[in-house]
């Protein structure tokens, strides 16, 4: 295992306090330390144990304290063929941890007065002006008027009525395949038991199709995993007048120093690409997309909001830094305080049912989970982030100053108990 970072920042951060400050209150900050070392021993252990097992071929992570430097952890090599080791910089596909990061450029639009957070979807997107609700859906296809109108903070936190095309059975389902709107890249093996299709092409294309069809609930009302976040790119583009991809770079990524994060991976690039892999008998070992011929290195049907970044450790966390500074990574701020605490607050609609949800009894926010109380897993209240489907996740827990994110490479994501366990190794829960 390979950790990377400076000793005298790891201090600092460690503590969560500049160094001045640990000319005082001696016991305190040696217990401090002694806990933050204890931290990274049982993560660096957790993470390890996948690689020395054989489980996994790669693995990294993070973790930060307050705003300080992170520390990176990392083990194992690019791919099970490759004697190239992951490090800080390695690229992995971070699929729905791209969520927050679309979340985030909806509310920065918010902050600009050029979305309303219960704003009507139909003012970006006219086809969303009546929208259906399926009577029956595991049926059938017949609906009737929706009771409401779909809003932006229904997109934001999953309640918009939409569905996602892998999550949901019944006919909607093969009209979601038929019509292309499918916002995951995938060389066909990754989707063995769907037909198949041709994707839509571009975002308004995207959003053009998915106004065709009915939803699954009237909006407002239940939490349903969708394809909101990929919606929400659209709108983006036309509040904004950018393109999707410009707006996250020019408003978030270069603001940011994050130079390593693409919605399409530039082959200069490929030589960093992590190997994706499907689990067979408890080990990622059957190959579903390769490092350096990946899908990824080929620009996407349309902009996946939801799923489509490719990004390193070191680049990700310099958006939870953001999170964690509350809008600002030291003097360089992209949304205001205020904006960043309601991005990280529970949005939910009043009275929503969460029986789907999929992290139970939580709150959400700006495309993030939001914990309402202290987690069985060591979370404090009011940590935001979310996991993606090839097994990584991420999340700032400002209650306790602890940033921290995991990076493996595999699906099924809960094919392995890894995501789980990166949390209860960081706090110490058996």
């Amino acid at each position: 295992m390979v950790q990377m970072i400076d000793r005298r920042s790891f201090l600092a951060a460690s503590l969560g306090l500049g160094l001045s400050a640990l000319c005082g209150g001696r016991a305190s900050a040696v217990a401090t330390l002694a806990e933050s070392r204890s931290r990274s021993s049982r993560f660096e252990q957790m993470l390890g144990g996948y690689v020395a097992s054989g489980a996994l071929a790669g693995v990294a992570g993070s973790l930060g304290y307050g705003t300080g430097e992170a520390q990176f952890f990392a083990d194992g090599t690019l791919s099970r063929d490759s004697k190239v080791p992951v490090d800080a910089d390695s690229l992995f596909r971070i699929m729905s941890m791209s969520k927050p990061v679309t979340g985030m450029a909806v509310m920065m639009l918010i902050e600009d007065g050029k979305i309303g957070l219960d704003q009507s979807l139909a003012d970006f997107v006219p086809g969303f002006a009546s929208p259906r609700v399926l009577t029956d859906p595991a049926h059938s296809m017949e609906s009737r008027p929706a009771r409401q109108p779909i809003t932006i903070r229904q997109l934001l936190t999953h309640t918009s009525g939409l569905g996602y095309f892998s999550r949901i059975e019944g006919p909607l389902r093969d009209a979601y395949i038929n019509l292309g709107l499918v916002p995951v890249r995938t060389d066909g093996k990754s989707l063995p038991d769907t037909q198949d299709f041709d994707y839509a092409h571009g975002l308004a294309e995207f959003a053009e199709r998915l106004a065709t069809l009915p939803l699954l609930a009237v909006p407002g009302t239940r939490w349903i995993y969708s394809m909101s976040p990929d919606l929400l790119g659209r709108v983006i583009e036309v509040a904004s007048g950018r393109a999707f991809d410009a707006f996250l770079e020019d408003r978030i990524f270069s603001p940011l120093g994050m130079t390593s994060t693409f919605f399409t991976v530039p082959k200069s690039e490929a030589q960093r690409m992590t190997s994706l892999y499907s689990i067979r008998d408890g080990k990622a070992d059957v190959l579903v997309d390769p490092g350096p011929g990946s899908v990824c290195l080929d620009p996407p049907p349309f902009l996946f909001g939801g799923a489509g970044l490719v990004s390193s450790p070191r680049d990700y966390d310099r958006f939870l830094l953001m999170l964690a500074g509350e809008g600002a990574i030291g003097t360089t701020r992209i949304m205001s305080q205020e904006t960043a605490r309601l991005a990280m607050s529970n949005l939910l609609p009043a009275g929503v049912d969460m029986s789907q949800a999929l992290v139970s009894s939580e709150g959400f926010g700006a495309l993030g989970s939001v914990a309402l109380s202290a987690q069985p897993d060591g979370k404090g209240p009011g940590s935001f982030g979310w996991s993606g489907g090839a097994g990584t996740t991420a999340f700032v827990d400002r209650s306790q100053g602890i940033r921290a994110a995991g990076y493996g490479q595999f699906i099924p994501s809960t094919g392995l108990p890894f995501l789980a366990e990166i949390p209860r190794a960081i706090y110490g829960i058996s």
